[in-house]
């Protein structure tokens, strides 16, 4: 299937009559044309065979960009230079949302399309009405070749392209087959990836497929074989998947949970989540997706009967477990994929909820044995899937991966055990129990249910790494990890917010999501104007865009450990307050309380805190500036001891200040 749906080269171009460049343009439509599209396009090439006169290259209308869901308007492929034209017919302003969409798709292009990645590409904005504005290039501390997008009207395309050509000499040389046919390695954030699944998608066209990332394929490949296997010989399986921080187990738990909408083959499937910021931004995504498409091939929707759709395979785990409460009913569904498994509750906490909150005073079950035991109900075949993330729990009553292993063994002992071998890994907290069912030769191995490359930070596939070193202390090993990422992943420290914050906002171009993000515990940011407490939506901090208050764009509100797990931003702004304290004896942890901090002294506790900073420093795809402030003498609980050795021990790894 063609990535574009007109080619040609420019003087060809220029000779054809409109009748046949249409004709060509719509027979290779993939799309339905709606409204004044075929108006557009022979505006678009009445405008181009007249400014591109005398000029040798190549021309492409509607190039795909799958991970974004979109086409660009043209590209001209012009003395190896890349120009990415947005048209804006009938439109008189050159508004920063439409220099943000061409600005999306050439970054697209450069981080994503090979053929793509040295040459030099110029997004011009194009309202169709607009008076002609100067011409200015500017370019970016990222020095890239992407120019900040160029503005202009229909007259002044021509002098776009000749002021690039008499400014700019390339080396590169891009042919038309080369560009058309180029490797396309996308990395989606965790919403573009679920939009696109949604809309029949595969995981190989929204994501990278390079050799270092292959398994994301073979994972969801091997989870299928298993479903196929369960439902062949009537077998109940369950698997647990490990990878990674932003290795892409919830695409992968998304594209099982896809893959099985189909409820009349009677294999569908429900993906599970006790991450609520996480479900209720997916659901609000799939739903504003589905209306604007809607809106576009002039249908008619309402939104809630699109999310109670989506509701159907996307839920919160805590909904889902409720349902079968106080009945024996057999869940409709015979796949259930939890993700972060890790953070399902042990028997006290799901004890003590049931007694006071659902007033069932005989509960006796953790939530991983009553989950599993609602699947059980089945009585031909399940499969339940656990994704899970080694090191996160977060909080309190976080029964991690052994709970779910305990409960197959002690009440589910019919259940087949698949895991993959990093499980044993001593951040999964259960090296004992596997051991205890390997004797009972109840494991099964399979090396394909670990992830094991970041898909996060397509700029650094070993930033995982680097903040398990960081925070297990071993500097040499963190300071080698950040002298090989630091070029491609840029990290820098300061201890002046409004720095980092205007750091943050230079480096994002386009839509490039920013955002403010700190711990739950960091109660002593307020003289910062940061304060935790104050209640923060996820939906439009993450969604919302420039315009928006409450969006993380305006760099006020912040977020938690507890909005943003799973989840991700482009560039983050980590503020670093006095509950993790660095020590030469190890990490010192607190919480504040009243008017002082107070020693966190139990174990649990304090993994829960130091998870809290491994979730906040692995949110960022493309960098993130790390705030430690001074501290204040006069305060006796922002004293600059409480900062000055974190500080320090972060700058002796070799991360930059500003």
């Amino acid at each position: 299937m063609n990535n574009y749906q007109f080619k040609d080269n420019i003087p060809s171009f220029i000779s054809r009559s409109m009748q046949e460049i249409i004709g060509e343009i719509q027979t290779g439509n993939r799309y339905t044309t709606v409204g004044g599209q075929k108006f557009a396009w022979e505006s678009q090439i009445s405008i181009l065979q007249n400014c591109l006169k005398g000029l040798s290259g190549s021309i492409i209308f509607e190039f795909s960009i799958p991970r974004m869901g979109k086409r660009i308007d043209v590209v001209l492929l012009i003395d190896g230079v890349i120009y990415v034209l947005e048209f804006k017919n009938g439109k008189n302003m050159f508004l920063q949302e439409y220099a943000d969409q061409v600005w999306d798709y050439a970054l697209d292009l450069k981080n994503f399309h090979k053929p793509s990645h040295n040459a030099l590409i110029v997004p011009i904005l194009i309202p169709t009405e607009a008076k002609n504005a100067e011409l200015q290039i500017i370019t970016t501390s990222h020095q890239d070749n992407v120019i900040t997008p160029l503005k202009c009207n229909v007259n002044g395309i021509r002098n776009a392209i000749d002021l690039i050509r008499k400014r700019f000499c390339s080396n590169v040389t891009i042919s038309l087959e080369e560009f058309i046919n180029g490797q396309y390695f996308p990395t989606p954030t965790i919403i573009e990836a679920a939009v696109s699944l949604y809309h029949s998608h595969t995981v190989d066209e929204i994501t990278r497929n390079d050799a270092s990332a292959i398994n994301l394929s073979k994972t969801t490949g091997e989870i299928s074989k298993l479903i196929d296997r369960a439902k062949r010989r009537q077998e109940k399986i369950i698997c647990f998947v490990t990878g990674v921080p932003g290795a892409g187990k919830t695409l992968v738990g998304l594209k099982i949970a896809t893959d099985h909408l189909d409820h009349d083959k009677g294999t569908s499937s429900v993906y599970l989540s006790g991450n609520g910021p996480l479900v209720a931004i997916l659901q609000e995504a799939l739903a504003r997706n589905k209306a604007m498409i809607d809106r576009e091939m002039g249908r008619k929707s309402r939104k809630g009967e699109t999310k109670q759709a989506i509701k159907s395979f996307i839920q919160i785990i805590h909904h889902y477990r409720d349902a079968y409460l106080n009945t024996t009913d057999v869940p409709f569904d015979h796949v259930a994929i939890f993700d972060e498994a890790q953070r399902a509750w042990d028997k006290h906490q799901t004890v003590d909820f049931m007694r006071r909150k659902k007033n069932i005073p005989d509960f006796e079950d953790s939530e991983p044995e009553f989950l599993i035991s609602c699947l059980d109900r089945h009585k031909d075949w399940a499969v339940i899937v656990c994704l899970v993330g080694g090191g996160q729990e977060i909080n309190i009553g976080e029964a991690g991966i052994s709970e779910w292993l305990k409960a197959v063994e002690n009440k589910f002992p019919n259940w087949k055990i698949c895991i993959s071998p990093n499980l044993i890994d001593r951040e999964y907290n259960a090296i004992q129990i596997i051991k205890k069912l390997e004797l009972q030769n109840l494991i099964e191995y399979l090396s394909d249910l670990h992830l094991s490359v970041s898909m996060r930070s397509f700029r650094a596939e070993k930033l995982s790494l680097l903040i398990k070193k960081l925070l297990d202390r071993d500097e040499q090993s963190a300071k080698k990890i950040f002298n090989e990422i630091k070029e491609k992943y840029p990290i820098i420290l300061t201890r002046d917010l409004a720095l980092a914050k205007g750091w943050v906002r230079e480096k994002a171009r386009g839509t490039e999501r920013f955002g403010l993000i700190v711990s739950s515990q960091a109660q002593r940011l307020r003289p910062l104007a940061i304060d935790v407490k104050t209640p923060m939506n996820p939906i439009p901090w993450f969604l919302n865009g420039k315009d928006d208050v409450r969006s993380s764009y305006f760099l006020e509100i912040p977020a938690t450990e507890f909005h943003i797990q799973g989840l991700e931003v482009d560039w983050a702004c980590v503020t670093w307050d006095g509950d993790l304290r660095y020590s030469h004896g190890g990490w010192q942890t607190y919480s504040f309380k009243g008017s002082k901090w107070q020693n966190i002294k139990n174990e649990e506790r304090k993994k829960y805190l130091i998870n809290a900073y491994r979730v906040l420093l692995t949110r960022a795809r493309q960098g993130m500036v790390i705030v430690v402030p001074k501290g204040d003498i006069e305060d006796n609980t922002r004293r600059p001891e409480f900062y000055d050795a974190t500080y320090n021990y972060l700058k002796s790894i070799g991360i930059e200040t500003l």
